[in-house]
């Protein structure tokens, strides 16, 4: 093992020490098992996705309705108070065009971009959303303010996940543009 220009933090290693076997290195691509635990209120916010329903909590001292869900409103100092479903609707408040793939590779001319957006669900506060992906839409249509709808898998396919939402798609005419030959005449 060479250490070429790098200092460690710590004990001052030397090369020669290295050499000479002194120090003892270990190379190794580890197989890691892991859970953790997610809490109370994304636990219940992830097993009711799972359901097919989007939920969120209250805090009955400013009013709030917060998504994803929390069990302390940092806004009042305080515990939040009762669960709320919020509908499976919401809006656009931002948005990209990404032409890099989750991998940050480039996506392929003429493959389909991915559109992130951070969507504002209905029934929740001013502000609160969650980001996810656009789909079923010409990306030249999306519009901020753009009322949207969520596509859920299947039931049997859902794992209790942010993605058992597949994506959001519009509610109405920003949906991808008909292939459809036009005939002639009007």
């Amino acid at each position: 093992m060479e250490l070429g220009k790098f200092k460690l933090g710590g004990t001052q290693l030397k090369q020669s020490d290295i050499d000479r076997g002194k120090v003892l290195t270990l190379a190794q691509t580890p197989d890691l098992e892991y859970a953790w635990d997610d809490g109370v209120a994304i636990g219940r916010y992830l097993e009711e996705l799972k359901n097919g329903k989007i939920i969120a909590r209250k805090c009955n001292k400013c009013g709030r309705i917060m998504i994803p869900p929390r069990m302390f409103c940092e806004l009042c100092w305080r515990a939040t108070d009762e669960w709320v479903y919020c509908k499976d609707t919401g809006t656009v408040n931002t948005y990209s065009l990404c032409h890099v793939n989750w991998d940050a590779s480039r996506i392929p001319e003429g493959e389909p971009l991915h559109l992130p957006a951070l969507i504002h669900i209905d029934g929740a506060s001013p502000g609160m959303g969650i980001l996810h992906v656009l789909g079923e839409v010409d990306p030249d249509r999306i519009k901020i303010g753009m009322k949207v709808k969520a596509v859920w898998k299947k039931p049997g396919e859902r794992e209790g996940s942010i993605t058992d939402i597949m994506h959001f798609k519009p509610l109405r005419a920003a949906r991808k543009k008909s292939k459809k030959k036009k005939s002639g005449g009007r």
